[in-house]
């Protein structure tokens, strides 16, 4: 059995973690697309259910047809508990930025950096040591100087989002709890599947549901359906078994970086001296986290 302070200790967690950082980050350009056609819980039920799809046929030819359904008690645990908890996230932001702007929601979802460390304390009774809330600070500045271009107020799309952030703060908590014992992708594809069972009811009892929308939206569906969903979150579970979890939330957060980096080049957005500080900011951040420094002995 691998000792899981190695697996802690991996290059390929954060590897995994950026991977999936980019990937959502490109994703956001979909995400945007998709909302001209399907309102925003359809969105996410459709993009649950494509994810649920694409994750099973992978379980099916790497594990095997008949395993597809057969979970161990972390897998299920934990699939049921990150679908529940990603339900309820992902349709939070995706209603919010209806009525927020980008910028906010970029920094108020980022926010589950500071989350993470606060309920790991709080839930597991984990220590964060002074390191990790010194980088938790300097990644909140730099995420704030990259979305943030106009003044703050709060209103209903900042709550239903600063919502999202807690969600998603549990939800990575949830997954760091059950992934060293659980198979990544059937956990990955349970939770999808959960989500969209979820989601569907959602938007059965709160939208109205057509199949044309849905099929004028098919490019962003087919993209946040499989790479962002399918490929993401199972590179996050994969991620999150090597990477503590404070650690993982600030290479998650990347995904803010690489959504300004994918505006810049497929959109030709260019970035400001502020928001390429805030790239800086948020980049020490993570190389301060991951850094081991020495422990004081008496």
């Amino acid at each position: 059995m691998n000792d899981p302070n190695t697996k802690k200790n991996s290059i390929a967690g954060p590897l995994a973690l950026f991977g999936a950082a980019f990937i959502w980050g490109v994703a956001f350009v979909f995400q945007v697309e998709g909302m001209d056609h399907v309102p925003p819980v359809t969105f996410m039920a459709a993009r649950c259910l494509l994810a649920a799809i694409f994750l099973g046929i992978l379980v099916a030819i790497i594990r095997g047809p008949k395993e597809v359904f057969k979970f161990n008690r972390a897998t299920l645990l934990g699939g049921v508990g990150c679908g529940l908890f990603i339900t309820v996230a992902n349709n939070l932001q995706q209603i919010g930025i209806q009525y927020t702007t980008a910028g906010k929601a970029g920094f108020i979802t980022s926010m589950y950096m500071l989350f993470v460390p606060i309920f790991g304390a709080i839930v597991f009774r984990r220590r964060a040591g002074l390191k990790t809330w010194v980088a938790v600070l300097i990644g909140a500045a730099g995420m704030y100087l990259l979305c943030i271009k106009e003044g703050f107020s709060i209103g209903a799309g900042d709550i239903y989002v600063f919502g999202c952030a807690v969600v998603f703060a549990g939800h990575i908590l949830c997954a760091d709890h059950f992934a060293s014992d659980a198979d990544p992708i059937k956990m990955s594809f349970l939770q999808f599947f959960v989500s969209w069972i979820g989601s569907s009811i959602w938007a059965l009892i709160a939208e109205t549901p057509t199949l044309e929308g849905i099929w004028a939206a098919r490019i962003s569906i087919a993209y946040v359906g499989i790479m962002s969903a399918g490929v993401g979150y199972t590179l996050q579970l994969i991620g999150q078994q090597r990477t503590k979890p404070e650690a993982a939330s600030l290479i998650m957060s990347l995904e803010a970086v690489f959504a300004a980096l994918a505006g810049w080049v497929i959109l030709s957005e260019a970035m400001t001296p502020r928001e390429l500080l805030g790239c800086v900011l948020l980049f020490a951040a993570i190389i301060l986290v991951q850094l081991k420094v020495p422990e004081q002995h008496k």
